[in-house]
């Protein structure tokens, strides 16, 4: 058991083990799968291929659920290989509420849960949850693993230009509600409502549906637009800067320094 559970693991992981050939080729049948799924999701709502294609949906979809679960019982089951989750009862519990598994239980959990729904709106949301299988698609892709790591490398970054944009939005809207709301109070008719207003005009969309009608109104309005410009161009500014760390790194060869001499070995 030892053994298969060894052998398992180095599937899972192309980087572990020597069974290189084998890993890549179930992880191509996995991205395979998975991007068969979101195809399959997108179609199903399609009315006529929904009409003509609707037992193959569901047979794919019965396909997928059974092929995710056994993957996903045996991927907590060999997850104690890696050093990390090695205790057998904590470290399967640490790898059960690891993003990469949770991301995998969403792509199985809505099906087992809606065979027992009986609200029909809840089920047509969860079905949507199947949807977070295309997610799982970001453990094999080098790409999604780079934008992984420079978001977290830049996340103080990028949490506090979030809460600049947040606090510039709560004090234009509630300075609009003020100057709006005497003379259009059904449109202005609150500081949420006037936030709607302040999401469209700080990024410029400008829906057209709540607009200022006042002198003071138009002019903070296009105040606000041109600092939401600004404002919304710094977490942009912010991942650049990250990716371009992150690519003269890996492209700067590492300098080996001898411990004892100083000199480059």
């Amino acid at each position: 058991m030892l053994h298969l559970r060894k052998t398992l693991y180095s599937i899972f992981e192309t980087s572990a083990g020597k069974r290189r050939g084998v890993s890549l080729v179930f992880n191509l049948l996995l991205i395979t799968i998975i991007t068969l799924n979101a195809i399959a999701i997108v179609l199903h709502t399609v009315p006529e291929y929904n009409r003509r294609f609707a037992q193959i949906f569901t047979d794919f979809e019965l396909f997928s659920v059974v092929f995710f679960t056994i993957e996903y019982v045996l991927r907590i089951w060999a997850c104690v290989e890696n050093e990390k989750y090695h205790h057998w009862f904590w470290g399967r519990l640490r790898y059960i509420v690891s993003t990469s598994a949770l991301i995998d239980f969403l792509a199985i959990f809505p099906f087992y849960f809606t065979l027992f729904a009986t609200d029909l709106a809840i089920v047509r949301i969860l079905r949507l949850f199947r949807i977070f299988r295309l997610f799982r698609i970001s453990r094999y892709s080098h790409a999604f693993r780079m934008i992984q790591t420079v978001v977290n490398d830049k996340k103080e970054e990028l949490i506090l230009s979030t809460m600049l944009v947040v606090f510039m939005l709560i004090i234009v809207s509630s300075v609009m509600y003020y100057v709006e709301h005497p003379v259009q109070p059904d449109k202005f008719s609150s500081i949420p409502a006037a936030m709607w207003w302040g999401v469209t005009a700080m990024t410029t969309v400008g829906y057209g549906d709540i607009h200022p009608i006042t002198p003071l109104g138009k002019l903070l309005g296009g105040i606000t637009a041109i600092l939401g410009i600004g404002l919304f161009a710094l977490p942009t500014g912010i991942l650049v800067s990250g990716f371009n760390e992150h690519i003269r790194d890996r492209k700067t060869p590492q300098r080996r320094v001898c411990p004892h001499c100083g000199k480059e070995i």
